[in-house]
């Protein structure tokens, strides 16, 4: 049980400095109340408001084709750390993954989808 000491040392010191970052604001921070800045506020729109209009869509193409290849280019570090012991064969598969990213990436640039529209 004595090796135990140090991981509940570290979980207690973690969870003091979490509540003294969560009550440092109350105690520390200015306190001058504003109407403005008690305004709910999200993206420049009002969000209590009547839909007017259509939403534009290209802001969640580009955030969902960001996602994508994101997550597709993390395999790339699991990969660069056991290339070695993969050997030729590991390359190869790598090197078909990658067409199809790019396949995928040329694809989109095709459709327009990174076209920034103003």
């Amino acid at each position: 049980m004595l090796e135990y000491v140090g991981l509940l040392l570290f979980g207690v010191l973690a969870a003091g400095v979490g509540a003294f970052m969560l009550f440092a604001n109350a105690l520390f921070g200015p306190k001058r109340p504003n109407p403005v800045k008690a305004k709910p506020f999200e993206c420049g729109v009002e969000p209590i408001a009547i839909a007017s209009g259509r939403l534009p869509v290209h802001f969640y193409v580009t955030a969902m084709l960001f996602v994508v290849f994101d997550v597709e280019l993390v395999f790339l570090f699991p990969w660069a750390v056991l290339v070695r012991e993969l050997g030729w064969f590991g390359v190869l598969e790598m090197a078909f993954f990658l067409l199809i990213v790019l396949a995928g990436f040329v694809y989109a640039w095709g459709q327009g989808a990174l076209e920034v529209e103003r």
